[in-house]
């Protein structure tokens, strides 16, 4: 009984801040929130903005708002492009986490991309402290994710984790609490969208947005070539003659498009392999490399990664959330957070 009373009193919070997706976790209560990291901002004047819009409505503005307005993404590969959109929008999911009671201040774990620099580190700490925080406290994506996924980053022995997310691919291999070789990409889903957008300005001399070509990668979009390949409709703007057009695209033109980042991707895993350390190596060809992040869910990666390094490969059952859900994890461990945590 008195555990879930302080459960009612717990404001702590773990905020997974994506480029694509920011979702938060409320200790007792679990993933609470889940929206696009977009804001629709109004121009005042004199450099004054104004947001109208945070989440899923601003991202149904993306391309579509008038004059004044414009639809921003504040996060870019994994890291804050936007500090002053970014701390507006941390502000108004986490009032509306706590259904607008403006008095809380919470404790809260950010989870932020491996190899993050100093100064990236500062402005994730300062948006966060705006934005209402008591405490700050920063764990790297990676380890989350080890933890979301239920791996078992305490024993030693190794355990790979492969996250694709919006903006960054990371690959850590956890052993002991730490994490002993990672190596991060900034390229992920949003680049597999620019990928498809730039197939069809290419092939078709068409201009689609972004809410469209990942539209396309989610509908369509396959690694490996299969029995029944898929196609659709796409709708943009001609480039020659300004009008609107539309064209059929199939799965084969996605798949040639989706080449490019797909291979940076499986370069990054083979160089991690190969700098694993012998002992760890055997763990990991006993365990195979697990994935996560929204990058992840696309489609056949997961054995296209096991045809190219010979190894299983586990896609978790929630990739989306994996990374909120163990920071999520780490608020309830406090002497996990202590081991765990940036300093």
């Amino acid at each position: 009984m008195i555990g879930s009373l302080l459960g009612l009193f717990s404001s702590d919070l773990a905020i997974d801040l994506g480029t694509a997706n920011t979702l938060i976790y409320l200790k007792g209560s679990g993933v609470v929130c889940n929206e696009p990291s977009v804001v629709a901002v109004q121009e005042l004047g004199g450099g004054r903005r104004k947001v109208v819009a945070v989440g899923a409505e601003a991202k149904g503005m993306l391309g579509r708002t008038p004059g004044n307005l414009s639809a921003i993404r504040p996060m870019k590969n994994g890291v804050i492009a936007d500090f002053e959109v970014t701390e507006e929008m941390l502000r108004i999911l986490i009032r509306k986490v706590h259904n607008r009671r403006a008095l809380v201040r919470p404790r809260i774990i950010i989870c932020v991309p491996h190899g993050i620099t100093e100064v990236e580190k500062r402005a994730v700490r300062e948006s966060a402290e705006s934005a209402g925080a008591r405490e700050v406290h920063m764990i790297e994506e990676p380890m989350a994710a080890a933890i979301g996924a239920g791996m078992p980053i305490t024993e030693a022995c190794a355990s790979m984790i492969l996250d694709i997310g919006g903006g960054t691919t990371e690959v850590a291999i956890i052993s002991l609490k730490g994490i002993v070789y990672s190596r991060s990409l900034r390229l992920g889903g949003d680049s597999m969208d620019e990928a498809i957008q730039n197939l069809l300005k290419r092939r078709y001399n068409m201009l689609v947005g972004e809410r469209t070509s990942e539209q396309i990668k989610i509908a369509i979009a396959n690694v490996l070539p299969s029995q029944e390949p898929r196609s659709m409709e796409v709708k943009g703007r001609d480039m020659i003659q300004g009008v609107p057009k539309a064209v059929v695209v199939n799965e084969g033109e996605v798949r040639e498009a989706l080449m490019e980042p797909v291979n940076q991707i499986l370069e990054t895993v083979r160089i991690s392999l190969e700098k694993t350390p012998p002992e760890l190596a055997s763990d990991i060809v006993d365990r195979g490399i697990t994935m996560t992040g929204g990058g992840s869910l696309l489609r056949n990666l997961d054995r296209l990664i096991t045809q190219e390094t010979g190894l299983p490969v586990v896609l978790v059952d929630d990739p989306i959330s994996a990374v909120v859900l163990g920071s999520g994890a780490v608020l309830d461990h406090i002497d996990l957070l202590r081991d765990v945590a940036l300093h």
